[in-house]
Parts: C-alpha cells; sequence; structure tokens
C-alpha cells in the first residue's frame, strides 16, 4: 500500500476511479469519441486500400498520436473561461517545450500594484525574461525608424513602454522579495507582419518574430545555478498573481 506525504493511504482503486470519472465528464468523453470515430475511419480506410489489416492498425495509432499531440499544443495553462489569444497559444506552446530544458513558466500574471499583465514570465539558465505576445495585421510592414517602431503608419512605441514598464515591476517585486537584485528581460512576440529580424531591441525591449521565441530565450546572457532559478520563480508566484 502506498502513503502520501499526509500519511494517509492512497488506495489503487481510488485513483483507477477518479481517473475514469474524469474521462467519462461530458467534454472529455466527446473528444475520446471523436478521436477514436476518426482513428477508426481512417485505420479502416487505409487497410481497406492496401488490403492490409496490419498498416490499418498502424495508421489509426498514427492518427490517434498525431491528434493528442495537436490537442496538448493548444491547451493552455490558463483558466478555459478566460480563453488566451491566439498569440498567447502559440507562445505558451514553445515555452511548454523550453520546460524540457529547466525553464519554469507563469502564463497570465498581474502586477500587485499596477494594471498591466504579462502574458508570460519565464526563468531558466540564460535568465528570467517578460513576454507579451501580440498579433497584428500581416498586411502592414513592421519597421524600426529613427529609434521607433512602427507597424505600417502607427507608432507601436506605447505598447513597448508598457511592456518594459511590466517587466521593471516584475524585477522590483521579485528582487524585493528576494532581497537582492535580479534583472528581467522585456519583450514583445508579434505574429503576423514580416519582420527583418528575428529580434531586435529597441528602447529596452527585445521586439520578438513569434516563431522565434526558443530561439530568443536561447540568447540569454546570464547564467543562473538550479537553485537561482527555484527561488526567483517561487519568488515570481508570490508577487505576480493570477490575472484570471
Amino acid at each position: 500500500m502506498a502513503h502520501s506525504g499526509n500519511g494517509r493511504s492512497k488506495d489503487p482503486k481510488d485513483a483507477a476511479r477518479s481517473t475514469y470519472r474524469a474521462l467519462l465528464r461530458p467534454g472529455v468523453a466527446r473528444r475520446w469519441l471523436i478521436r477514436g470515430f476518426s482513428c477508426a475511419a481512417a485505420g479502416t480506410l487505409i487497410g481497406l486500400v492496401v488490403s492490409d489489416w496490419r498498416i490499418g492498425a498502424t495508421a489509426a495509432v498514427a492518427v490517434l498520436v498525431a491528434m493528442a499531440v495537436h490537442s496538448s499544443r493548444r491547451q493552455s495553462e490558463v483558466p478555459q473561461w478566460r480563453k488566451p489569444s491566439a498569440a498567447q497559444r502559440r507562445t505558451e506552446a514553445q515555452l511548454k517545450m523550453m520546460q524540457r530544458f529547466g525553464y519554469r513558466t507563469l502564463h497570465a500574471r498581474g502586477i500587485q500594484d499596477g494594471n498591466g499583465q504579462i502574458d508570460h514570465f519565464i526563468v531558466g539558465r540564460r535568465g528570467a525574461f517578460a513576454i507579451d505576445s501580440e498579433s497584428w495585421d500581416k498586411r502592414l510592414p513592421l519597421r524600426n525608424k529613427l529609434e521607433k517602431l512602427y507597424h505600417g503608419r502607427f507608432s507601436k512605441n506605447e505598447r513597448i513602454d508598457e511592456a518594459l514598464a511590466e517587466a521593471r515591476n516584475a524585477e522590483r517585486l521579485i528582487s524585493k522579495e528576494l532581497g537582492r537584485e535580479i534583472k528581467v528581460r522585456a519583450s514583445l512576440a508579434i505574429y503576423g507582419p514580416t519582420m527583418p529580424w528575428d529580434s531586435h531591441r529597441l528602447r529596452g525591449v527585445d521586439i520578438i518574430t513569434g516563431t522565434k521565441v526558443r530561439k530568443w530565450l536561447r540568447s540569454g546572457k546570464d547564467r543562473l545555478s538550479e537553485r537561482e532559478i527555484d527561488e526567483i520563480y517561487t519568488a515570481a508566484q508570490r508577487v505576480l498573481p493570477p490575472r484570471y
């Protein structure tokens, strides 16, 4: 019999029943029913075409794996009743992959003494980062002119300044919580318009091509230990409350 940390025994039957109840929730059951039907249809069709049930079974399994991977990438840690934007979901999917390398992430975090929101806070061996994700009209060009960012003829400097202020507030709050100074690198991950760079620092904020977030994270100059990563992440959880 296994025992949990609070001294109470954990019955495998109870765990199994809990799992079955989760799978039988209306939304979950419906998704698995759709997946099962799709896999069976794909396997049957391919099996009939090639006249080999083993190939058909392999194809059905492949479809199931593909659907599970697609679903995991779309699933967000932000509560379902507050749907994140498409840009936030795309950045979050990239950050999930960075967790394999020891990066810790928080999403949709508020600033205690302000109205701003940090879409993604990340800390790993290359430092601490604050990313806001934006989806802008791809028909309008993005350009840097005299240290000002323009999307078409519209200035985006105000949005850059907001991202910088959010990162600086997070930096101040976490530093105060830890009792030592830490740095938080501010950025905007932009999806839509074509940019002449993967990342470009402007007015203290890194302007990133949305699909290059992982590459940008690896460019950080800091070298944090596992202990420092854990301390910064824990402090951020305390001083950057969930926005929703």
